[in-house]
C-alpha cells in the first residue's frame, strides 16, 4: 500500500473517532450543568478536550465561548465541523480504497453541518450531538461489514484506536483531577454524578453496570476504563487491540518489526501486570500522563515505520 494512501486511512480513523469522542464530552457538558452540585463543568470538558486548555483557564471564557470550540470552531482542528470535514477530505484523497458505504456515511448531511451558525447548533445541541454520534457509528458500521481486511483496514482500525485511548486516558485524568486531588481522599464521598458522567462519556455506563453491578466507586471506575480487556474504550483493550493489529502489519509486510511494536507490547505487558491499588497507590494521575506520553509516542512512530 501507498504510505499516502495509509496515511489517509490513519488519519480518517482517529478524525472519526475524535468527533466522536468530541460530541460525548460536550454532552456530558451538557447534562452536567443541569445538575445543582456541577461546578465549572464546561472548563473540566475544555481540559479534557486537549484543544481548548486555554478557555478552561481564561475566567472570560463563557460557557458557549467552549461550546462553539468544540463543535464548530473551523480554526480549531479537532472541532467537530473540522474533523468531519478533514476525514471527508482524507476519504476524497482515496475514494478508491473505500467502499460507497462508508462514503455515504461520511456524505450524509454534510452541507447541513457545513452551513451550520453557532446560534443554531447551540439552540439544537442534542441533535447536532447525535448526528455527529450517529456519522461516527454508521461510518465504523460500513468499514465494519464492506471493507476488505487488508493493510488498509488495518491502518484504519489503528487510527481509530490511538485516539480513543488517548481521550479516555485524557476524560479520566482530568475527572480524577477535579475529583481526587489529593491522595487522602481516595474513596471519600465525592460526586456520583460526577463520576457517572465519566461512564457516560465513554459510553460505558451499562457496560459497568454489568459488570460491577451499579457499585460506582472511584477505584470502580478508573479500573474498568483502564484495566478492562473487553470493554472497547477502555485503555487495556485498546492497547491489546493495537498490539494485534500491528502484528497483522508485520505479518502482511514480509514479517518486519518497529519501534511502535515493540511500544505496544510494552504497554500491553504493563497494563495486564498491574491492579489498581497499586495504580492509585503509585499515582493514577501520573500513570495516566505517562500512558498518553507513550500513546502520542506510538502515533509517531507508526508515522516514522510506515512513512507518513
Amino acid at each position: 500500500m501507498l504510505s499516502r494512501t495509509a496515511q489517509n486511512l490513519y488519519w480518517m480513523g482517529r478524525y472519526i473517532e475524535r468527533a466522536d469522542a468530541t460530541a460525548r464530552l460536550v454532552e456530558m457538558g451538557r447534562r452536567m450543568v443541569m445538575l445543582p452540585s456541577a461546578n465549572a463543568e464546561w472548563r473540566s470538558v475544555a481540559r479534557a478536550s486537549g484543544c481548548a486548555a486555554d478557555l478552561a483557564e481564561d475566567p472570560k471564557a463563557l460557557d458557549r465561548d467552549i461550546i462553539v470550540r468544540l463543535v464548530l470552531d473551523p480554526n480549531n482542528s479537532s472541532s467537530i465541523r473540522c474533523c468531519i470535514a478533514q476525514a471527508r477530505a482524507n476519504a476524497k484523497a482515496i475514494r478508491t480504497a473505500l467502499t460507497s458505504d462508508m462514503w455515504e456515511a461520511l456524505n450524509d448531511h454534510w452541507r447541513l453541518l457545513e452551513t451550520l451558525d453557532s446560534d443554531e447548533a447551540i439552540a439544537e445541541l442534542p441533535i447536532w450531538l447525535d448526528w455527529a454520534k450517529q456519522r461516527a457509528a454508521a461510518f465504523r458500521g460500513a468499514a465494519e461489514t464492506s471493507l476488505l481486511r487488508n493493510d488498509g483496514y488495518i491502518f484504519l482500525r489503528i487510527g481509530e484506536l490511538i485516539e480513543r485511548v488517548e481521550m479516555t486516558l485524557r476524560l479520566l485524568d482530568v475527572k480524577y483531577y477535579v475529583l481526587l486531588p489529593e491522595t487522602d481522599v481516595v474513596g471519600g464521598g465525592r460526586d456520583f454524578h460526577q463520576w457517572t458522567s465519566v461512564l457516560r462519556a465513554t459510553g460505558a455506563l451499562r457496560a459497568y453496570h454489568h459488570v460491577n453491578r451499579g457499585d460506582y466507586t472511584p477505584w470502580g471506575i478508573a479500573e474498568f476504563l483502564v484495566l478492562n480487556p473487553q470493554f472497547p474504550r477502555a485503555a487495556a483493550y485498546c492497547y491489546t487491540q493495537l498490539d494485534r493489529r500491528l502484528g497483522e502489519l508485520a505479518a502482511l509486510y514480509g514479517g518486519k518489526r518497529f519501534a511502535c511494536h515493540d511500544s505496544a507490547a510494552e504497554m500491553v505487558a504493563r497494563l495486564e501486570a498491574c491492579d489498581i491499588h497499586t495504580l492509585f497507590q503509585s499515582g493514577l494521575h501520573e500513570f495516566i500522563g505517562e500512558a498518553i506520553e507513550v500513546t502520542n509516542r506510538l502515533s509517531n512512530e507508526i508515522s516514522y515505520a510506515y512513512h507518513f
